[in-house]
């Protein structure tokens, strides 16, 4: 399985929340690679996340508007997906403002980590360990405990 996680705003190479992205990936099984570009207006940001979407993948949107699950939920939903012939997810992580709903309408599924605000790296340390999660989940690995 290959996870894409295309995000606006750039991390930081040493930073903490680099560390502990680089960490989830080092753990999974699956690949996951980062696409990232600056910040820039919403309408160049909704461009370059479409355009890296590759053929085929199944996008989840993060978004305030989306659907609040649980680990067990999205790795059911992921499972089903690779059950009938996905290999690959395309993460997408807006800018500040969020994204466009042309970018919403190409979501497979518009995801929401809650109501909080997090800042946009946080954010990805989040889903790079959901990610990692899920895999584990659908591995029947103990990392999961519920």
């Amino acid at each position: 399985m290959k996870a894409t996680i295309i995000a606006i705003g750039k991390c930081k190479k040493n930073s903490p929340e680099a560390a502990i992205i680089n960490e989830y990936i080092k753990r999974s099984g699956w690949d996951i690679i980062i696409k990232e570009k600056d910040n820039s207006s919403q309408e160049e940001e909704a461009k370059f996340l479409l355009s890296n979407i590759v053929p085929g993948a199944k996008v989840v949107v993060l978004d305030e508007r989306g659907e609040n699950m649980k680990s067990l939920e999205l790795a059911a939903k992921i499972e089903n997906w690779i059950n009938n012939g996905c290999s690959e997810i395309c993460f997408l992580i807006g800018g500040a403002d969020g994204h466009l709903q042309s970018t919403r309408d190409k979501a497979d599924l518009l995801l929401s980590f809650g109501k909080l605000t997090l800042p946009h790296m946080l954010m990805r340390a989040v889903l790079a360990e959901q990610i990692y999660r899920v895999q584990t989940i659908i591995n029947h690995h103990p990392y999961h405990r519920e």
